[in-house]
């Protein structure tokens, strides 16, 4: 499903912290086939854990490729960090609401996290497309924006200084994320907030 050359080929970016954007990782009819197997317990907007969820057909042929110990190598390789004995989270978007995509460089306990896009068109106003900022006031002084375009991936390490988010956007916006965590205790935590997330959200009709 993901083609890693593709992957593999993207440049490091070292300003103003280490990512890379990847392009073709996924064609247009592989994307289409994986939406169409997209699990159906999303029904609301935030990023729920791929263990509370049952993955099938091209969506499940996608997260299988994540989780091949070729894509912690690789990773390792590009970003210099040894990611091949860390516990990662799998987590899924299919909605994002206008609150979403606010300024942050992500918690202490990932190390580095990858983004996998969907969506097979896109509006050009920046809205829900993710900027890699130089600092965490302002949305437009950033370095480069990635709109969350079908073959789109974004990975990049955790640092003090790795500031990014997204301009407000409501609706349909295909997301699957990985991250490498710094230890088993951080992967359970995570695991067990999601899993309070979603009895939440199923609880409030409004969200």
């Amino acid at each position: 499903m993901i083609n890693f050359k593709a992957l593999q080929e993207a440049k490091v970016q070292t300003s103003p912290y280490a990512y890379l954007l990847a392009t073709g990782v996924l064609e247009k009819e592989q994307a289409k086939k994986i939406r169409q197997d997209y699990p159906t317990e999303i029904k609301k907007p935030g990023f729920m854990p791929l263990s509370k969820l049952k993955p099938k057909g091209a969506f499940k042929a996608l997260v299988d490729d994540l989780q091949n110990p070729k894509m912690a190598k690789l990773l390792s390789g590009q970003f210099g960090v040894d990611l091949t004995d860390k516990p990662y989270i799998i987590t899924v978007r299919r909605l994002s609401k206008t609150s979403d995509g606010s300024i942050h460089r992500d918690s202490l306990s990932k190390i580095l996290t990858l983004l996998v896009y969907l969506n097979d068109d896109w509006n050009d106003d920046g809205a829900g497309s993710l900027r890699v900022l130089n600092g965490p006031d302002n949305f437009d002084d950033y370095e480069t924006e990635v709109p969350p375009l079908t073959g789109n991936v974004f990975a990049f390490l955790r640092s003090d200084d790795s500031w990014h988010g997204f301009l407000p956007y409501a609706g349909d916006r295909y997301v699957v994320q990985m991250a490498f965590l710094t230890s088993q205790e951080e992967l359970d935590r995570k695991e067990k907030r999601g899993a309070l997330h979603m009895v939440l959200k199923n609880l409030n009709p409004f969200q």
